[in-house]
């Protein structure tokens, strides 16, 4: 079963709030599924919005899993399900009639949608100035032809937009670190950084104040809504690209109680 079917699977067994946020480029859903109360502070957790980072889709089972004794929280387990299974299962993922030109021997470390457009640098936040940006398709750091200009992009916007977070989360590998800066004036950013020690506490993960990358989810969030936003790259970087299933267990116990950490911290 590769991870859109077990995800898929957990979706439609799952009893508490749920739905379907938007598809794919290929038509595949993008679920979200609530935890905790909808009253109180409320979190928005994506994972996988890069192909190659399947393995935190999996890791979000364990934070559903956890719940949340106070506040709530959206749980997007897999924001780019084709870029995952173009990691997990190649090219065999790729539907028959659809084209899908690039070289096998990528798709391992593929982190794009099938548009090999990177989602992480879509959003509409200093879109194209980041160090590492590529201005044509890749499996890798390509910005697109605009900002929000691929489906799940458009969909995580929207539903961002509508639920109207007190923070976000994006979870990612690896390195063990905590990014939670994007220009923010100084109040905020006394504000997040607090907040980004709580994380830090529950992990053990390093805060890292970043340079040189724009265009990505938290970025948008940050200073488009002016909300505390966190990146969480979970793993060891002794680890290579893509983690597998065999890493679950050590990412799992670093960093279960982040969402409840961090939902403690809004209420207060």
């Amino acid at each position: 079963m590769n991870v859109y079917e077990e995800l898929s699977a957990f979706y439609r067994s799952y009893a508490g709030t749920k739905r379907v946020i938007g598809k794919s480029v290929l038509g595949r859903e993008i679920f979200a599924l609530h935890i905790g109360s909808m009253r109180g502070p409320q979190v928005i957790s994506q994972y996988a919005i890069h192909g190659r980072e399947w393995v935190t889709g999996l890791l979000a089972l364990y934070h559903v899993r956890r719940g949340l004794p106070r506040g709530g929280a959206w749980i997007l387990p897999l924001t780019n399900p084709d870029g995952a299974l173009l990691s997990q299962e190649g090219k065999s993922s790729v539907p028959a009639g659809a084209t899908f030109s690039w070289d096998e021997r990528e798709l391992p470390l593929w982190k794009a949608n099938f548009n090999a457009v990177d989602l992480n640098v879509n959003f509409d936040a200093r879109w194209g100035r980041g160090t590492q940006n590529m201005r044509a398709p890749a499996f890798a750091n390509y910005i697109g032809p605009h900002p929000f200009s691929e489906p799940e992009t458009q969909a995580l916007r929207d539903f961002t937009v509508e639920i109207g977070p007190a923070a976000t989360v994006s979870w990612h590998t690896k390195g063990e670190e905590i990014y939670w800066n994007f220009f923010q004036p100084p109040l905020r950013r006394m504000r997040d950084h607090k907040l980004a020690k709580a994380i830090a506490r529950s992990t053990g993960y390093l805060p890292v104040t970043l340079r040189g990358s724009a265009g990505g989810y938290k970025d948008w969030c940050i200073e488009k809504l002016k909300i505390p936003a966190f990146t969480v790259e979970v793993g060891s970087d002794a680890l290579r690209h893509p983690l597998g299933r065999e890493t679950l267990p050590q990412l799992a116990t670093k960093t279960l109680d982040v969402l409840v950490d961090l939902a403690n911290e809004l209420g207060r």
